[in-house]
């Protein structure tokens, strides 16, 4: 049987490979803007890095789902099918996880919108399609700002897993100003 501890870092290792997978998907997503080509251009290869996009945005959708799930698992940390739901009266950190709760729900919103891209049009679909831009911001506020351990104290910044958020971070503020200029240039032209 599982520790509540090891409850608790399974919980978390799903949920720090979620935003692994959400990181992924944007730069996937930003590679297709920026129409890359990657049998024209560097490493010369057949590569369908649109189904990866795709498998990225299933993985995270699930890892989403499946990370708040493993808690219910935890019977230290008390949380209920309801909790993970509508988690603003959780027994733990309710801000937090209402913040990751909207995020799960964007990813959501996106994967769904995508199955329907061609019936609601491509304006409509991309802007629903940008939405991530929200759900991942959600995301990452969530995964900063949750206490592994759910005790309410306050993060460390420097952890292993916080270290990796934030790279993740990083990574996504550079690819969404890549973009910015790349739609400025556009608009220009």
């Amino acid at each position: 049987m599982l520790t509540d501890t090891t409850v608790l870092d399974l919980s978390a290792y799903v949920g720090l490979t979620a935003v692994g997978a959400i990181t992924l998907n944007m730069l996937l997503g930003t590679l297709m803007i920026f129409r890359y080509s990657p049998v024209r251009q560097w490493p010369h290869r057949r590569f369908n890095y649109f189904r990866l996009h795709n498998l990225s945005g299933y993985a995270a959708l699930s890892l989403a789902v499946l990370h708040p799930v493993i808690l219910l698992f935890d019977e230290s940390a008390k949380f209920r099918l309801l909790d993970l739901l509508y988690p603003v009266h959780s027994p733990s950190q309710p801000l937090e996880n209402t913040i990751g709760a909207i995020a799960l729900y964007g990813i959501a919103i996106v994967v769904v919108t995508s199955y329907l891209r061609i019936r609601l049009g491509r304006r409509l679909w991309k802007s629903f399609h940008f939405s991530i831009y929200v759900a991942a911001a959600a995301l990452f506020w969530h995964s900063l700002f949750t206490d592994p351990a759910l005790k309410n104290s306050p993060p460390d910044y420097f952890d292993g897993g916080k270290l990796f958020v934030e790279s993740c971070i990083a990574i996504i503020a550079i690819l969404a100003a890549l973009r910015y200029r790349h739609a400025a240039k556009r608009s220009q032209t």
